[in-house]
């Protein structure tokens, strides 16, 4: 599981940083990084997009969860 956050987060900039860069200069990173045109799709990007969507419900649950931990303690 310790593993498992840090790829989360990475997973995450990766996609941020795509939206950013498809938002400001219309240009997809990862379809590029997999031979593709801006728009286009094949199972390699989607599984990419899949796993940065995974990474985001990951770290949500996460941040929720130590939300949960950390008002506990503090009402203690």
């Amino acid at each position: 599981m310790k593993i498992l956050s840090p790829l989360a987060v990475v997973l995450v900039l990766v996609g941020a940083i795509n939206w950013g860069l498809v938002a400001v200069a219309e240009f997809d990173l990862v379809a590029t990084l997999v031979g593709l045109e801006f728009g286009e799709t094949n199972a390699v990007s989607r599984l990419v997009y899949g796993l940065v969507g995974l990474a985001a419900v990951y770290l949500a649950v996460q941040l929720i969860a130590n939300r949960g931990r950390r008002t506990a303690a503090l009402a203690t």
